[in-house]
């Protein structure tokens, strides 16, 4: 039975049903320096549809979702939301435009409480003063309908990714906001979690809330939205009905003809042995972790969000300081990694989750970004040959799928797919023996994400050795070797390619969380 809505959403429901389209959006286009963002753009959003809204990086829907939600203006064009044209010279008329726009990169403050979060910037007065008790009432009332079990005083950095975005979708709720844009929200969530999501989306279109959802999870669009509409260089190209949709045609009119790279099959075959890791520890969040990665292997770690899969990645990077445990590699033992740079000696190298934040110097060129982790390499003592830096750039920029004309780009301003590439192009520069890679493909599109893979292995059938964390199960059983298998912090087994499934991972998983006090660290 769903729950009754939270108190004060009544007048919010009358006003959503005055009205049979939230969204109304005519010839808009939008240039910046070099590139024409936007071309003559037609959208509807109806009240309380689940509209999808899919395309490669770069074809313009964040351009679109920063016009749709006040942070940026059109060239030409107009936008309607409830029958009101957007004024963008009036910022308090935006703050009150009824659209609220959840990005990729939160905006939860992390040392505030998640109650101080879930209503900034609508927090309850009474006369000129906030009304703490109100607030706290509130808080539970929106906690019980969402399903969401966050205490209100626990500070934002504690919590998981997850329940980050249900405060920023309670923050939505919370100032009765009529459109909720979620782009990519389940990028970094496991199986539980977008059950979960799913599940509140139904819930609020219940509501008349109108939802435009982003994501690269084509099966995932599928399956929520009501109708689909497609961008490819600026232009909506297409809206139907989902019924009318499946997932090649989207691929096609996302992409064109995209060269799919075909699964690993069969049993995996034996590798010489390149990284042992014994008895790694991370108190309180990861025991008794102990693998072996095989040159050329592609290992990949499955689990559910929180089970510790990112802190091995970061152990065996260097990273954690109190992380412990026994190091070889080509079988003579070595001292574990304090740092990064005793990891980089070794041939050790992460590319993290976070690439905009710790992969890459956004406000650099992209030829930057790629030679950032090796100067010394396109260097004569103290000279920097401009012609080599270049020269090895685009060397790497080919082998990734990166247009070299992009080079001066930078790194802002490109697509996601483009920042992933720069990432990973960056260690590629310095040579890696061993790749750790956490969430490579989190955000980018399935032509980004091919090219991505198709230079991995590659690269792993050079010798390389791979681990691959991503919350996207299907894609660690597709492009892995062997999955192991971690639940709260500990490893659970290791399948061989042939065994690997995704239901046979979950399988694994939900024997442990289903027992009350099961040891490990971070559920």
């Amino acid at each position: 039975m769903v729950a009754q809505p939270p108190l004060g959403e009544t007048a919010a429901m009358q006003r959503r049903s005055e009205s049979t389209v939230a969204i109304r959006v005519r010839k808009v286009s939008k240039a910046y320096p070099g590139v024409q963002a936007l071309s003559d753009v037609d959208f509807d959003l109806r009240t309380g549809e689940v509209h999808g809204l899919v395309g490669a990086n770069g074809a313009g829907k964040s351009t679109l979702i920063r016009m749709l939600s006040g942070a940026a203006a059109p060239d030409t064009g107009s936008i309607e939301v409830q029958g009101t044209t957007m004024r963008f010279e009036d910022p308090r008329a935006l703050r009150r435009n009824g659209v609220a726009a959840i990005y990729q990169e939160l905006t939860v403050v992390p040392e505030m409480t998640a109650l101080s979060n879930a209503f900034l910037g609508s927090t309850p007065r009474r006369g000129p003063f906030t009304d703490r008790v109100r607030m706290r009432e509130r808080f539970a009332e929106l906690s019980a309908w969402m399903g969401m079990e966050v205490p209100p005083d626990a500070t934002a950095r504690t919590l998981s990714v997850a329940n980050l975005q249900m405060l920023e979708i309670m923050r939505a709720i919370a100032a009765e906001r009529d459109v909720i844009i979620m782009d990519e929200p389940t990028a970094s969530l496991g199986p539980l979690e977008r059950a979960r999501l799913y599940e509140l989306i139904a819930r609020l279109k219940s509501r008349l809330v109108s939802i435009i959802f982003i994501s690269h999870d084509l099966d995932e669009v599928l399956r929520l939205c009501d109708r689909i509409s497609v961008m490819r260089d600026g232009r909506l190209t297409e809206t139907r009905d989902t019924g009318q949709w499946s997932k090649d045609t989207l691929v096609r009119g996302m992409l064109g003809d995209v060269r799919m790279l075909p699964r690993r099959s069969g049993p995996s075959r034996a590798f010489e042995e390149l990284l042992r890791v014994d008895d790694l520890q991370l108190p309180g969040r990861v025991a008794d972790m102990s693998f072996t990665l095989g040159a050329g292997e592609v290992l990949g770690i499955a689990g559910l969000v929180g089970a510790g899969r990112t802190e091995v990645l970061r152990c065996v990077a260097g990273l954690e300081e109190t992380g412990t445990g026994r190091m070889a590699i080509d079988g003579v033992p070595c001292a574990w990694p304090r740092n990064v740079r005793e990891a980089i000696g070794r041939g050790i190298m992460l590319a993290p989750e976070d690439r905009k934040r710790q992969g890459l110097v956004l406000q650099r060129s992209a030829l930057s970004n790629l030679l950032l982790a090796d100067l010394a390499a396109t260097a004569h003592g103290p000279i920097v040959s401009t012609r080599k830096q270049r020269a090895v750039a685009t060397t790497l920029a080919q082998g990734l799928g990166f247009d070299p004309r992009k080079l001066d780009a930078m790194a802002l301003n490109l697509s996601g797919g483009n920042q992933q590439k720069l990432v990973l192009g960056k260690w590629l520069n310095r040579g890696p023996r061993v790749l750790l890679l956490d969430e490579p493909t989190r955000g980018i599109d399935l032509g980004a994400k091919q090219e991505i893979f198709r230079s991995i292995r590659e690269l792993s059938e050079r010798g390389m050795g791979v681990i691959l964390v991503s919350s996207d199960l299907e894609e660690v059983v597709e492009y892995s070797d062997r999955v192991l298998v971690m639940a709260r912090g500990r490893q659970l087994g290791i399948l061989d390619r042939d065994e690997a499934s995704v239901a046979s991972i979950l399988n694994m998983i939900f024997i442990i969380e289903a027992r009350p006090g099961a040891p490990g660290g971070q559920a």
